[in-house]
């Protein structure tokens, strides 16, 4: 009987698989679900009468559970023997962009996209031609033999760093597949990484001008600037190694999901950009520099995930800061120690009601909270359309 910890929706797919499977979680009684799984209280868990665990990816390493376990595996390890060629996306931002648009160049030829993006690897088809594959630091910390044909890394950059200890720990999880790949496998990963021991084949990239010369893409036929580029570039890339050629008209047809720097104006006609997709540093300042040289009314906070949002700071020019959630005493203190004007508003609703204050068609009212949302909400899809609700009401 398979053991799985948590049950989010990687484990409740692979239960619903596998047929046999019992959970074990942060509940305090034990009961067996509508499917017939049971579910136990972690402290329940006797690793003497487990043969194989495998863990909901957001479950941290110092979890008691994970602590226990003596066969632990991730979902990528145990589809592994089954896995057709498999093509990889990690980095920090736009790992699921860059998915979607290599899902959507690929389609055609039958290529199902799942993992972090949404579809359990329990629920994609074994005999599809490829699997494109979005892959978190969690999944990959907890993946010792599971590999890529292809890896497609984007920049890292701080994240996650409550959950993995250090960046240290969080760049060794996003390197872990090139010290598995073989001869014939090729990774994509920016300059600074493209030393790290590996079989596969290498290829480092400084920026997405330098990516499109190393593989000879047109940047000019691609619809997409800013931080998409270089998502549209990479997963153009692969489909050349692939096929030796790049499909520029299909991606033409594709749209970037709601929540990642999507304007929108209100009755007034002044702009409001929805960002909530930004969950750490580098997401906020990709949405800033489209917005150089306007006022910016910057609605900021959340959980910063045991991040410094320092970083950030010394990139604000002409911003107003709007602080929302946990982070909003660190972000205090930083808006004091930088001289930027701090409008503790707490809430989210708050931060709107006030913007619309002092907001007009000259400046750029922005949700780009460079923190994760679930302090206040279910996830960053709810923090966006509530956004947008406050914002039209």
């Amino acid at each position: 009987m398979l053991t799985l910890f948590g049950s989010g929706k990687t484990t409740q797919a692979l239960a619903q698989k596998v047929g046999s499977a019992v959970f074990f979680e942060d509940i305090t009684e034990s009961f067996m679900d509508e499917r017939g799984f049971w579910h136990h209280s972690a402290h329940l868990f006797d690793p003497a009468r487990s043969s194989l665990e495998i863990p909901s990816p957001g479950i941290p390493p110092s979890h008691p559970l994970i602590q226990k376990a003596r066969h632990l595996i991730s979902e990528y390890d145990y589809f592994a023997p089954m896995m057709p060629c498999s093509i990889w996306i990690s980095g920090t931002n736009g790992k699921t962009t860059t998915t979607k648009m290599l899902a959507h160049l690929l389609a055609p030829i039958g290529a199902q996209a799942g993992g972090n993006v949404g579809t359990p690897l329990a629920e994609l088809d074994e005999n599809a031609k490829i699997w494109i594959l979005e892959t978190s630091s969690f999944t990959l910390h907890y993946t010792q033999r599971a590999f890529p044909c292809i890896y497609l890394l984007l920049p890292i950059t701080p994240d996650h760093l409550s959950w993995h200890g250090s960046l240290e720990a969080y760049e060794a999880a996003k390197l872990k597949p090139l010290s598995m790949m073989r001869e014939g496998d090729v990774a994509i990963v920016p300059a600074k990484y493209a030393t790290t021991p590996s079989k596969s084949l290498i290829i480092g990239y400084e920026n997405a001008e330098d990516l499109a010369r190393r593989f000879g893409l047109d940047g000019s036929q691609i619809p997409f600037a800013g931080p998409f580029l270089l998502d549209a570039l990479l997963a153009l890339a692969a489909q050349q190694i692939l096929f030796g050629s790049a499909n520029y008209e299909r991606l033409h047809t594709f749209h970037i999901d709601p929540h990642k720097q999507e304007e929108f104006r209100d009755s007034l006609g002044r702009l409001w950009v929805d960002d909530s997709k930004a969950t750490n540093i580098d997401a906020t300042i990709q949405a800033l520099k489209r917005y150089t040289g306007k006022k910016i009314h910057l609605i900021l906070g959340g959980d910063d995930k045991g991040v410094s949002l320092e970083p950030l700071f010394r990139h604000l020019r002409n911003v107003e800061i709007y602080a929302i959630g946990k982070a909003l005493p660190q972000i205090e203190e930083l808006c004091a120690k930088y001289h930027i004007t701090c409008h503790n508003s707490h809430t989210l609703e708050k931060a709107v009601a006030s913007i619309k204050k002092r907001h007009d068609r000259t400046s750029v009212a922005l949700l780009s909270p460079a923190c994760a949302s679930l302090d206040q909400f279910a996830n960053y899809k709810e923090r966006g359309e509530l956004f947008k609700r406050y914002v039209l009401s």
